[in-house]
């Protein structure tokens, strides 16, 4: 059936998924995770996944509880142990309205949902492909993550950003990690003051990260917690970690 794991994404995935030591044997796990994917991909309510993928609650319970424990983070740790860390970019992704398809894939930097702003921040490696993932407010200034999301930048890396992420405080983070923070000043930063750069982030934006786009779960936002929108936007960078391993020789 469409959008189904195949053989080696099973394989990558199983033996991170949380088990359960007893109680009655809980329904096939790979059978639920296509309906998870499905609903992901098509983004169709919870109430409308095909019988082939058993009790429509056990897809959204188990999607649930997997989110609590804290599976999709293992999955997505484990997929991008091995990746590029010559360079890493700070991006915002599309903009999208709840119900509705996303108005740019290229351009616009904010994610707009419902009644309220939100906004989907990552870091992804030279590859473009998503290491670190984060949801904010919309009203949120773009930087108010990076403290967080580049905890684990590791050293003798290029990290790339736009300019409104020029602070002198990241651009300090970055150097105690020993990393360089390629990003263009601000208009009004001071001439005396202002960093070179090498590699226009604007060119490089277009990233890996993109394809989450194609999963309308994700491209338009329907689920009302934040929790589970952001479980959503990291299953979908899994499966684009997947197909990128998978293709690796």
């Amino acid at each position: 059936m469409r959008y189904e794991l195949s053989d080696y994404e099973w394989a990558a995935i199983k033996p991170m998924l949380p088990n359960k030591p007893r109680g009655v044997r809980r329904v096939n796990d790979r059978r639920v995770l296509n309906g998870i994917f499905w609903v992901l991909r098509s983004g169709a309510p919870w109430r409308d996944p095909p019988a082939a993928f058993g009790p429509r609650t056990t897809c959204y319970n188990r999607f649930v509880r997997w989110r609590r424990a804290g599976g999709w983070d293992q999955i997505i740790d484990a997929q991008a142990a091995g990746h590029d860390t010559a360079v890493q970019m700070i991006i915002l992704p599309s903009c999208a309205r709840a119900g509705t398809e996303p108005a740019s894939r290229t351009t616009i930097i904010k994610i707009w949902v419902a009644h309220e702003g939100s906004k989907i921040h990552a870091v992804v490696d030279t590859n473009g492909l998503p290491v670190q993932l984060a949801l904010t407010p919309g009203e949120a200034h773009d930087n108010r993550l990076c403290s967080v999301l580049l905890s684990a930048l590791p050293p003798q890396t290029m990290l790339l950003a736009d300019r409104g992420y020029d602070a002198n405080w990241i651009r300090e983070l970055a150097r105690q990690q020993g990393a360089w923070a390629n990003i263009p000043p601000k208009r009004n930063r001071r001439p005396d003051l202002l960093q070179p750069v090498s590699v226009s982030y604007a060119k490089s934006r277009r990233t890996v990260l993109q394809q989450d786009q194609q999963c309308r779960r994700v491209a338009t936002r329907y689920d009302k917690l934040s929790a589970n929108y952001l479980a959503f936007i990291k299953l979908a960078s899994i499966r684009i970690w997947l197909r990128a391993n998978e293709s690796t020789p």
